[in-house]
């Protein structure tokens, strides 16, 4: 008997309760895959945006800097953004940083999305199994409970190895699930860690004496 025969073979045994566990793995596996792609091109646009916004800010082009974070659509060219334009109105360096984390406030449910769905399908698909493997057992003790007493120790076996199919699957379908949770929230807070390490880079280089004197100079003349 090849693999796939034995796949399902395994899933034919297990009754009903397979199909509603395969559907929460399928729902959790579609989930995973589109916050990967997410977040994966969240961060790449997040080091664009950084690397293209980071030498214009160095050489104290601020209306150059300002203009590229509008038509960013990373967010943070947007966080760079609400702090050069904070600092046009306010030179005070919490004024500055409030309006920064207020960037990285409006970009956190973005990253977070659905990714909590995870652990709660991991959880269904557990308790789908246990509830499709205590149903099977009360089927099977009471079809033995009328059957040939003969035959009541190999259909009670019978019975409740097909029954455990379901916690097993349950289970299959949890684990992966659990780990893609936990990859995807690294993965968040990896992003959410650069944005805020942005923040305070910029906000340092916004800080300092030495910029703002010679912002002042190069807009008067």
């Amino acid at each position: 008997m090849d693999f796939y025969s034995l796949i399902v073979r395994f899933f034919q045994d297990g009754g009903t309760f397979m199909y509603p566990i395969a559907v929460v793995l399928v729902c959790g596996l579609a989930i995973a895959i589109e916050r990967w792609i997410f977040l994966s091109s969240a961060k790449m646009s997040n080091r664009k945006a950084f690397n293209q916004l980071m030498p214009m800010l160095q050489k104290r082009d601020l209306k150059g800097v300002v203009k590229a974070a509008n038509q960013s659509t990373a967010p943070m060219g947007r966080i760079i953004g609400a702090g050069i334009a904070r600092m046009a109105q306010s030179q005070r360096r919490d004024d500055i940083e409030y309006a920064m984390e207020e960037g990285v406030m409006e970009a956190l449910p973005r990253l977070e999305k659905r990714t909590q769905y995870l652990a709660t399908l991991a959880n269904i698909a557990t308790l789908l199994g246990l509830l499709g493997t205590i149903i099977g057992l009360i089927a099977a003790f009471t079809a033995v409970a009328n059957a040939d007493p003969a035959e009541k120790a190999s259909l009670l076996s019978q019975s409740i190895s097909v029954a455990m199919n379901t916690t097993a699957f349950g289970l299959i379908s949890a684990i992966p699930l659990l780990l893609f949770h936990a990859l995807l929230q690294t993965k968040t807070t990896e992003i959410v860690d650069s944005l805020e390490m942005a923040g305070v880079k910029v906000l340092n280089m916004l800080s300092d004496k030495t910029f703002t004197a010679n912002t002042r100079t190069s807009d008067a003349v």
